[in-house]
Parts: structure tokens; C-alpha cells; sequence
């Protein structure tokens, strides 16, 4: 059925760099109060042992060496630990930042299952080569109330708007509705086909680590976005 549900040209994306994970501070906050109790301990012990050694018989000088030594790893290690806490902090601030950037932007993400609202859905497909794709949208029961095959070309984020009309012409209630891509070649052989959806960022919460952006009444993070359509 041509008139209920069409698939449009091919979309310019562009891509969203990767998060980080947020158990970093966590972990540089445990290390640096351990590192910082061994180093005051090292510390008082050596003192102790200077001021109490025997005036005829010092503390042998390569003895001696090896403590200090132990001594400067100890507070590198420590440096370290406060550095690599600052880089976490920065990160995670360049999270929040990139994120209040995609409000109001129209983004992809990988799924399936999309809003019908006001007799209007849209997911984006991709594959890899030109093929016979078939398409099947089912409610939230399962029950198949559309399908229908379409000869595509290779191309990523390819548009595919659903006005929500059955096969049989019947009119679908605004819900959720699930999209399948299946494609063959022109040998039919099976062809991979990926279903995205598309929607505006609604919110951003930054409460959270990494944040959580809000695309069509769902949460999602920034490495989940794959693209920007506009």
C-alpha cells in the first residue's frame, strides 16, 4: 500500500564522540585515602627510625636510599591519584556540556519500537547494499497490523514514515508500535537491516552519570545517539 507508509531518501549524519564510564572517581577517591594513610605511616616511621638509630652504627646508606626512593614513589603515586581525580571531574563536566548541546536537535538511536502520534511514526533503516526490504509493524500485543516490501538502495538512516493505516486500510490508534526489517539481495540472499529511531532531544538530566537525554518520552545516553539529522 504506496499511500500508507513511505521510505524517503537518504539522510547526512554525523557522529557523537563516546562516553566514559562514571566508576573512575569512585575508584580515585578509595586509592588516594589508602595512599594517603601508607605515605603519613612511611613517613613516621622513617623519622622514628633516623631519630632513634645508634650514632655508632648508622642506618646503612643504600638501605637509606632504597627508603627514600620508596618514599618519592609514595608521593608520585599520590600526585598521580589527584590528577587522574581532576580528569574525571573535567570529563564528566564535558559530558554535561556536550549533552545541553543536543537539546532541541533531532537525533538516532538505535531501536525499534517508536510513538505513533497523530497518525505519525518514523523510524530510520539502514543496509549495507541495495535490496528487497521487507517491513513489519506489529502494536503493543504483537499483532501485525502493517507490512509491506520496498526495493531500497544501500544507504544509512533511510527514513521510513508510517501514517498509521493498516494492510488493510484500517486506521491505528496513536501507542507504541514495533518496526521488523527483513531484505534480501537480488539473489535472495539475506541482506543486514538495522531499524533507528528518530526524535527530537526533549530534556537532559545531569543528575545522572554519564547524563540522560530524553528522545520521544524515553532516556537515553549520549554513546546511544549515532547520529544528528538536523
Amino acid at each position: 500500500m504506496a499511500d500508507a507508509a513511505t521510505v524517503a531518501g537518504r539522510v547526512v549524519s554525523g557522529t557523537t564522540p563516546l562516553p566514559t564510564s562514571s566508576s573512575g572517581s569512585s575508584l580515585s577517591s578509595t586509592t588516594g585515602a589508602t595512599l594517603a594513610g601508607n605515605f603519613q605511616t612511611f613517613l613516621t616511621l622513617l623519622t622514628t627510625q633516623l631519630q632513634n638509630q645508634n650514632p655508632l652504627s648508622p642506618l646503612d646508606t643504600n638501605q637509606f636510599t632504597q627508603q627514600l626512593v620508596q618514599f618519592a614513589g609514595v608521593e608520585q603515586q599520590l600526585k598521580t591519584n589527584e590528577e587522574l581525580t581532576s580528569l574525571v571531574t573535567l570529563q564528566q563536566t564535558a559530558q554535561s556540556t556536550q549533552a545541553l548541546g543536543f537539546v532541541g536537535k533531532t537525533a538516532v538511536v538505535d531501536g525499534s519500537t517508536a510513538a505513533l502520534t497523530n497518525a505519525s511514526a518514523t523510524w530510520d533503516i539502514s543496509v549495507p547494499k541495495a535490496a528487497n526490504l521487507n517491513l513489519t509493524v506489529t502494536n503493543s500485543t504483537g499483532q501485525t497490523v502493517f507490512s509491506n516490501t520496498y526495493s531500497v538502495q544501500a544507504g544509512d538512516n533511510q527514513p521510513f514514515a508510517w501514517n498509521g493505516k493498516g494492510t488493510d486500510g484500517t486506521q491505528w490508534p496513536d501507542g507504541k508500535y514495533t518496526l521488523t526489517a527483513t531484505a534480501t539481495d537480488s539473489n535472495g540472499q539475506t541482506v543486514a537491516a538495522t531499524t533507528r529511531l528518530q526524535g527530537t532531544v526533549s530534556s537532559v538530566d545531569l543528575t545522572q552519570t554519564p547524563p540522560l537525554l530524553t528522545i520521544n518520552g524515553q532516556t537515553y545516553t549520549v554513546n546511544q545517539i549515532k547520529a544528528i539529522v538536523s
